[in-house]
């Protein structure tokens, strides 16, 4: 059996069907490094918290991943809050993933599917202002809220945080290896676009990888798997001695190495969610919605 970190990713077919990923601009927080990093000082980053619209070419449902910060974050549960000022984030929301997709003449009624990589504040956003679309999460994110905040004063979790009548959690059981990843769901089952399960984050953490042309470019989503670029060129390894950021780093350092063989796969991009270099070039250009990120 082939070692996953020897797998490539599956070429194209004939008339490969594809993504257009659109990055939406939303807020940003500032990062003390310490918690993120082994080698800084006492350094903030304010980096951005990224949200982005995938659509397929041939099919018209659309999908977004993350919902980053509600504008409302100070009605978070207490505890969430707490969280946010003992760790010095320095929240800066400008605008929200709604006021993004307008920009691109699109509603929140037009989203088929809102994809999580995870349920921490910085990402799951507020669900009410997406009344109508199917919310994924994996399915280790449930035990978040049993039970969650109020009945659980001391969660940092909403009971509310998803739509109890509209939410999927997903179960890796059953999916197949793509490239690296021992775990994927082909989402459109047409190749398009696979949901990777990325344990060690956060309970139910997940990656999008998605094809951004027919003749073979990659683009990884791949949320809070790493919190800074320093992590996945081997500069830095993630910092323990404030805590860890992740919940099992063990199985961080793994999906993480994964990643790095990946990044080692011609035609392939990465994006991390608080990618703070890729921001800093980017910003207020064709990558955002209404334009596209280019294919490489």
């Amino acid at each position: 059996m082939i070692p996953f970190e020897l797998m490539s990713l599956p070429s194209p077919v004939v008339d490969q069907a594809y993504c257009n990923i659109s990055a939406l601009e939303a807020e940003n927080i500032g990062l003390p490094l310490k918690v993120y990093i082994d080698t800084p000082a006492n350094q903030v980053l304010l980096a951005p918290s990224l949200s982005f619209l995938i659509q397929h070419v041939k099919r018209p449902e659309k999908l977004v991943f993350d919902l980053v910060i509600r504008r409302d974050w100070l009605n978070l549960p207490p505890q969430a809050i707490a969280i946010d000022y003992e760790n010095n984030f320095d929240l800066r929301v400008q605008q929200d993933i709604v006021d993004s997709l307008a920009k691109g003449g699109l509603e929140p009624t037009d989203i088929n599917t809102v994809c999580l990589s995870h349920c921490h504040f910085d990402h799951v956003g507020d669900h009410k202002l997406f009344p109508t679309g199917t919310f994924m999460v994996g399915a280790a994110a449930a035990e978040l809220f049993e039970p969650g905040y109020p009945t659980n004063p001391t969660s940092s979790f909403s009971s509310d945080l998803l739509p109890h009548d509209r939410t999927l959690y997903l179960k890796s059981d059953g999916w197949k290896p793509i490239g690296p990843f021992p775990h994927g769901l082909d989402f459109y089952g047409d190749g398009s676009l696979y949901i990777v399960d990325s344990l060690g984050h956060h309970p139910g953490h997940l990656n999008i990888l998605a094809r951004t042309s027919s003749d073979g470019v990659w683009l990884l989503l791949a949320g809070d798997s790493a919190h800074h670029w320093s992590i996945l060129t081997g500069e830095s390894e993630i910092a323990t001695a404030h805590g860890c950021a992740h919940v099992d780093k063990e199985a961080a350092e793994r999906h993480i190495a994964r990643i790095q063989d990946l990044m080692k796969q011609p035609r392939v991009r990465i994006l991390l969610a608080h990618d703070d270099p890729w921001y800093k070039e980017n910003k207020e250009g064709s990558s955002f919605f209404p334009g596209k990120i280019a294919s490489l």
